[in-house]
């Protein structure tokens, strides 16, 4: 069973290491998805996750609803 990635099981140094494996961001922009995303820098996005202020799928819900045309 993979463990979870919810704020109240995870430590603020899991939830950073979180986001930077799911962005495949190293040291600075090299190899972030970032820009990809538009957002630029993609880390920043996940800020409220890594604070323990949101989840990440209520920051993911948010940014798609931006793209979402009824």
């Amino acid at each position: 069973m993979a463990k979870s990635i919810l704020i109240k099981d995870t430590t603020r140094e899991e939830r950073e290491e979180i986001v930077r494996k799911a962005l495949a961001c190293s040291e600075g922009c090299e190899n972030c998805t970032g820009c990809q995303l538009g957002v630029g820098d993609a880390f920043e996005m996940y800020r409220p996750y890594i604070e323990g202020k949101k989840e990440i799928r209520d920051i993911n819900m948010e940014y798609n609803a931006r793209y979402n045309i009824h």
